[in-house]
């Protein structure tokens, strides 16, 4: 056993030397090819944030304005077209003359980080999932979000990530990524193997949270079929999407709806009652072996390498872009990617608008819009 330890220790500490060194050889962090794929995203249009960063989420209100973005200093902007990005609230604003800086990690915490959004379409009211203050909500008119909900069975949320709703039961399903770690250290969750993530459902009417799904690997997206007969969760480390029943004789069983080439973030249907999966990366030959076992992703966190060289060995020597859309039994429809990075990277929502596919990123400051003429059909 440790012989075995230090096998894996010797080869952690000499990718680390040898990724320090840029010796690598090419193929070794190149991602793999996903087979049918087409690389039309680099034709994307890109559109900055302004002085923000990381738009990792997208929601058209329930009259087809904005799109609203989540950003990385606590706030929601809203697109007004030749008006610009407009700020529309922020999840707090208790000290917002110290969340002036576009990306400041270690201000999260106070600042708020707003990851999934989602519009009530019966209210109007937009739901905010965020990576520290939980679950919240703003009405219509924007402003100053206020708290939804916090934790679950006397567990604190520490990594609140994404949601869907359901108006016509008047619940809401999101998830806590782990309840180990927070937001900014999503690495050392994927590393580590932790396996905390939670499913969720809130009630509007009772105000209860009820956990439905636990032991998830960095449970992210979350996404109700159109008949609302089951809802997906995103478990990013394990590169799969797993489906709970909510109706049928399978209600309250679990399995796994599809496994995927990479690494997914959030998930969003469109009006056909398919999904769009943003992939944050392909899993290529380096995440193989960093998530082999447990002790190498261990080692991997203490080697002396920065968390920007330690993400670029997880993903990949070449920033990308791929997407997928999946039909509702799980099958591959189509595959887009931007292999090279040209104009799209790290998309983390696919928004469905049509002859529009609008895309989010938690590590870029622009949306990308992609444009698919004659496609005729609108977001769900």
């Amino acid at each position: 056993m440790a012989a075995g330890k230090f096998a894996v220790a010797a080869a952690a500490a000499a990718i680390a030397v040898i990724f320090g060194l840029n010796l690598l050889p090419t193929h070794f962090l190149a991602p793999p090819v996903i087979p049918g794929s087409r690389g039309d995203l680099h034709a994307a249009r890109v559109l900055p944030v302004g002085n923000a960063f990381g738009p990792e989420s997208l929601a058209f209100d329930p009259q087809g304005g904005g799109p609203y973005v989540s950003v990385a200093d606590g706030r929601v902007l809203k697109w007004e077209g030749k008006g610009g990005w407009v700020d529309f609230a922020v999840a707090s604003s208790s000290v917002r003359d110290k969340c002036t800086r576009p990306f400041a990690p270690e201000m999260e915490h106070i600042c708020g980080r707003p990851l999934g959004l989602r519009f009530d379409k019966k209210t109007g009211d937009l739901y905010i999932a965020d990576a520290y203050l939980g679950l919240l909500v703003v009405g219509p008119a924007g402003g100053m979000a206020s708290p939804v909900a916090t934790e679950a069975e006397g567990i604190p949320f520490r990594f609140t990530n994404d949601m869907d709703i359901d108006e016509t039961e008047d619940v809401i399903y999101f998830t806590d990524s782990s309840t180990s770690f927070q937001r900014r250290q999503f690495m050392n969750s994927i590393l580590s193997g932790d396996r905390t993530g939670r499913l969720m459902r809130y009630n509007k009417f009772t105000k209860e949270v009820e956990v439905l799904l636990r032991g998830l690997a960095f449970a992210n997206g979350v996404a109700l079929s159109k008949d609302r007969s089951f809802v997906l969760v995103a478990e990013t480390t394990t590169c799969r999407i797993t489906r709970l029943w909510l109706k049928g004789p399978n209600a309250g069983k679990s399995d796994v709806f599809v496994e995927l080439p990479g690494f997914p973030d959030n998930i969003r249907r469109n009006s056909e009652g398919e999904f769009w999966v943003a992939l944050h990366a392909k899993k290529g030959t380096a995440a193989r072996f960093l998530l082999s076992c447990r002790h190498v992703g261990d080692l991997a966190l203490r080697l002396p390498l920065s968390f920007k060289q330690l993400h670029a060995l997880f993903v990949g020597y070449k920033p990308q872009a791929t997407v997928m859309k999946l039909n509702e039994e799980g099958g591959v429809v189509e595959v887009l990617e931007d292999a090279e990075g040209k104009s799209l990277r790290f998309i983390s929502e696919v928004e469905d608008r049509g002859d529009e596919l609008w895309m989010g990123s938690v590590m870029t400051p622009f949306v990308g819009v992609f444009e698919r003429k004659g496609s005729g059909r609108g977001d769900s």
